[in-house]
C-alpha cells in the first residue's frame, strides 16, 4: 500500500499546533458517511485459522487489524489481514519514536510504524480496523480517521476509553450487544469534539459481558475512521468481534505484536534496526517471510 495523500502525513518533526492544524486538515478531507462496498454481514467471522488462500477466489473484503507496541524509544506495527476467517498475510515494522505520548495526537508518535507496515502488504486491504479513535477525536482525527484518509482506504477506530463526546445513556453493567450513539459535546467539560452539537460521532459497544453481576466488562468505544458513518462502523465492529471483547482482526494484530516485542533484539541493538527500517534498508514483510537473521524485527 502507497499512501495516497502524502501531504498529510503524521510527521513527527511538526510542531503541536501544526499538528493540530494538520488534523483539522485530515478531518476536512475525510468522509463520515458509507463508501464501503460490502455490508457488514460480508465481514461475519467463524473461527480463525492462519493459512495462505488464493485471495482472488474469495469474493469477501480483506479487514486488516492494526496494533502497536513500544519498546523503549522504539514503535512496533503489527498488521494482520483477514478474509473471512482466514490470515491471509500479517507483517510489521519498527520504527524509532521521537514524539512523547499526547492525548489527542496519537497519529504523530504512531503513525510512522503503521504506515511503514501498511506499506510492506503484499494485498490491498479493503477495511482497516485500529487499536485507537477515529472521529471520536476532539478535532475529528482520531489515528484511524488519519491514516484512513492518507491511504483513501475505509477505517474504523475502536477504543478502549473514551477520549470526548457523550454517551447518550449509562454505559454501565450493559448486556452483550447493546450500544448506544455519542454525540458530541460541547468544551464545558473538557470532552469536546469540534463538530455540530449532537452529531453522532460513534457508539459505544458492548461486546462481551460476563454473567455475573459481581463482574463487568467494559465497552468499546467505536467510530469511523473514513468513508463510513458511525452506525455502519458499531455493525462492523459487531460483526468483527468473535465472542472476544476485541474485533478479531485488532485482537489478532495485538497478539502478532507481543509475539514479535518478544522476539526482538536487546535495547542496545533496537535504534539500530530502527534507523535501518526507517533508512529502507530492512522490511519486516521480507522478514516474516524468509525467516532471515533479523527474523522478528
Amino acid at each position: 500500500m502507497d499512501p495516497v495523500r502524502p501531504a498529510l502525513l503524521p510527521e513527527a518533526s511538526l510542531s503541536r499546533e501544526e499538528m493540530k492544524a494538520r488534523q483539522r486538515e485530515v478531518a476536512e478531507t475525510a468522509v463520515f458517511d458509507d463508501r464501503f462496498d460490502c455490508g457488514a454481514g460480508a465481514v461475519d467471522l467463524g473461527n480463525v485459522t492462519l493459512e495462505t488462500v488464493d485471495v482472488a477466489s474469495d469474493e469477501r473484503p480483506l479487514v486488516a487489524g492494526i496494533d502497536q507496541a513500544f519498546v523503549d524509544d522504539v514503535a512496533l506495527s503489527a498488521v494482520v489481514v483477514l478474509r473471512g476467517d482466514t490470515v491471509v498475510e500479517r507483517t510489521h515494522a519498527v520504527t524509532a519514536l521521537s514524539t512523547p505520548y499526547i492525548p489527542g495526537l496519537l497519529s504523530f508518535r504512531e503513525g510512522a510504524a503503521i504506515i511503514a507496515a501498511l506499506g510492506t502488504l503484499d494485498c490491498d486491504p479493503d477495511l482497516l480496523c485500529f487499536d485507537g479513535s477515529g472521529r471520536l477525536h476532539y478535532r475529528q482525527a482520531g489515528l484511524a480517521t488519519h491514516i484512513g484518509v492518507v491511504f483513501d482506504v475505509p477505517a474504523i477506530g475502536v477504543a478502549k476509553r473514551l477520549l470526548c463526546g457523550t454517551p447518550r445513556e449509562s454505559t454501565a453493567g450493559r448486556p452483550a450487544g447493546w450500544r448506544t450513539p455519542i454525540a458530541a459535546a460541547s468544551d464545558d467539560n473538557g470532552r469536546g469534539v469540534d463538530a455540530p452539537p449532537e452529531t453522532v460521532v460513534g457508539y459505544a459497544y458492548q461486546s462481551r459481558q460476563y454473567d455475573s453481576p459481581n463482574r463487568h466488562i467494559n465497552p468499546l468505544y467505536v467510530s469511523p475512521g473514513h468513508r463510513l458513518s458511525a452506525e455502519t462502523t458499531a455493525d462492523l465492529v459487531a460483526a468483527l468481534c468473535d465472542g472476544y471483547k476485541l474485533p478479531e482482526p485488532t485482537r489478532l494484530a495485538d497478539s502478532y505484536a507481543d509475539e514479535i516485542k518478544n522476539e526482538l533484539p536487546e535495547a542496545d541493538g533496537l535504534a539500530d534496526v530502527a534507523e535501518l527500517q526507517e533508512a529502507g534498508g530492512l522490511s519486516a514483510a521480507e522478514d516474516t517471510k524468509t525467516g532471515s537473521s533479523a527474523d522478528g524485527v
